[in-house]
């Protein structure tokens, strides 16, 4: 079955361009209708007056091409079927549609499809009398000693150093040789996880897990090399000794472009960014563009690096302002602004204190906790996000580490209950820690009132209730809690241990959850499926069944 939204594979690249028009922010894209096969992007607001610069190749990579057109970039882009060169035909047309007296310069991806349709376009060009010249990006440098570097997305930073010297009035000459001198100085390389899905057609995917590809291109060709994904930063540092090595001088300034290729989340990208920023290459960068989808390759789960060398005019072409939707703003590299403040926080005063017996029950339910951390996780994945296990483990290991080092107030019932409180409120994170913190701090206050373990408990769960919504019949750990502590209070612990085990069963027959995740979920993920916070807390009980 195929991973991608799609109506009809053969109209595709042509609705997708559609889509792009109606949500343009600048208003100043049209399509040109010249034949169904021919598809053309251009600007509405080109009055023939400087040179135009035409790029584009095969869909699947966008923005680009047609995220780029707009004043001081491109002029127009011809779009390809996926990964196909559009056709002689399409190319020509453009290029008598946009060309001037000044002339044209067509920007093309080092692929020979690309070469062939866009070079022959040009010379029938030239027949016709137009002033058309063409550059080659070959931007790519995963391959050593390649004769033939494919082109990926460094192509942008042509783009912009062309479309700026265009934007200026200079001659197809000077364009031209700014073009070529962007070319030389911009370097790229990609590394992903996944390759990329294709329209109608079944999903493969032939990297394994725990692997990357690095040097793989944007139609999804295999990469020079597989290797093991360790951190980020690891994979991030790789990337960057390669492209440190094809600097003309150790010491150049760069621009660096760091380009989503499709299916990375932005909290990756945010990730991928700090890392190349704090990289090797930190003395060497004077301006960032990204993180942001720039060339994609459809939803391929991978990143490219993209440097240019700030030779001649460079910096200033990156940072002149355009009118295009997907170029994002060329930033001075600046310092990380963090101000240190002091914690504002309302701590519980405590004196550490020994009691065997107190420390024995809090061993045994941490341990239980963290020895339940997977089982946890794996009933939460069927009826919530899955980490259950984990965020109940979290606050176990805390209280337990606590423990082990002497620092809780064991012989004093209230202040303990108080204490683990605001552990819990630190570590946990989410709501279950603001919960727990909620219920161990009442029962903690009630306990110092009134001295009686189960009503402090009672006291707890009750303002548990109270400020979390839910309530017994919800489907939350609540309906394994709120009956072994009433069996506890009325018939004592071994009726309490019984009474969670049954609370926690319940949940699997209640096919409608009224509070936490699970409430987004129809009866049918439900059904048969315990509540996950129940579960948790009848083990807690039954690790006492001795």
């Amino acid at each position: 079955m195929s991973r991608l939204f799609i109506n009809d594979k053969a109209t595709l690249v042509h609705d997708a361009i559609d889509g792009i028009l109606y949500s343009n922010k600048h208003n100043n894209l049209v399509r040109l209708d010249v034949d169904p096969q021919i598809r053309i992007v251009t600007r509405n607001d080109w009055h023939h007056d400087k040179v135009a610069i035409i790029s584009g190749g095969g869909s699947g990579h966008e923005p680009a091409h047609v995220g780029f057109i707009g004043k001081g970039m491109l002029t127009a882009a011809v779009c390809g079927d996926v990964f196909a060169s559009p056709s002689v035909d399409a190319v020509l047309n453009a290029i008598v549609h946009v060309t001037g007296e000044k002339g044209c310069l067509v920007i093309v991806k080092n692929y020979t499809g690309d070469r062939l349709n866009f070079g022959l376009a040009c010379e029938k060009a030239k027949k016709m009398g137009l002033n058309v010249e063409m550059v080659i990006v070959d931007d790519d440098i995963s391959i050593p000693d390649n004769l033939k570097p494919r082109g990926i997305a460094g192509t942008l930073f042509v783009h912009k150093v062309a479309g700026n010297a265009a934007e200026q009035g200079a001659s197809l000459n000077v364009v031209k040789k700014a073009a070529q001198g962007a070319i030389d100085a911009t370097a790229s390389i990609g590394l992903a996880l996944t390759s990329c899905s294709l329209p109608g057609e079944e999903s493969t995917q032939r990297i394994a897990e725990g692997k990357a590809e690095l040097g793989l291109g944007i139609h999804g060709e295999p990469g020079i090399k597989t290797i093991d994904v360790t951190c980020c930063r690891d994979l991030v540092m790789i990337m960057v000794d390669k492209l440190k090595q094809s600097f003309s001088a150790p010491d150049i300034k760069i621009a660096v472009m760091i380009n989503n290729l499709g299916g990375v989340s932005p909290l990756e990208m945010s990730l991928i960014c700090k890392d190349i920023v704090e990289s090797e290459l930190k003395n060497n960068i004077e301006l960032v563009v990204g993180p942001a989808p720039f060339m994609t390759a459809i939803d391929m789960k991978g990143f490219s690096i993209s440097v240019i060398e700030l030779t001649g005019d460079h910096a200033q072409a990156l940072c002149a302002p355009v009118e295009v939707d997907a170029w994002v703003e060329a930033i001075p590299l600046r310092p990380l602004n963090v101000i240190k403040k002091d914690k504002v926080s309302i701590n519980f005063a405590f004196e550490a204190s020994e009691n065997a017996q107190v420390a024995s029950i809090v061993k045994t339910v941490t341990l239980a906790l963290i020895n339940a951390e997977k089982e946890l996780n794996r009933l939460d994945t069927l009826v919530g996000d899955g980490d259950t296990g984990s965020t109940f483990s979290a606050g176990a290991r805390q209280v337990l580490a606590e423990l082990n080092a002497g620092n809780l107030p064991l012989n004093d019932t209230g202040a303990l209950l108080n204490v683990i409180g605001e552990q819990l409120a630190t570590v946990m994170g989410g709501s279950s820690g603001v919960l727990f913190s909620i219920f161990f701090t009442a029962a903690g206050h009630h306990y110092q009132q009134h001295g009686d373990t189960v009503q402090a408990l009672q006291a707890g769960l009750q303002q548990m209730m109270q400020y979390g919504g839910a309530k017994p019949g919800d489907r939350t750990m609540i309906d394994a809690m709120y009956p072994a502590f009433i069996a506890w209070k009325n018939e004592g612990f071994e009726a309490a241990i019984v009474a969670a085990k049954i609370g926690a069963e319940s949940t699997a027959t209640m096919v409608e959850a009224k509070a936490g995740r699970s409430s987004y979920l129809n009866s049918e993920s439900l059904k048969g499926v315990k509540d996950p916070g129940s579960v948790a807390v009848e083990l807690v009980f039954d690790a006492f069944n001795v």
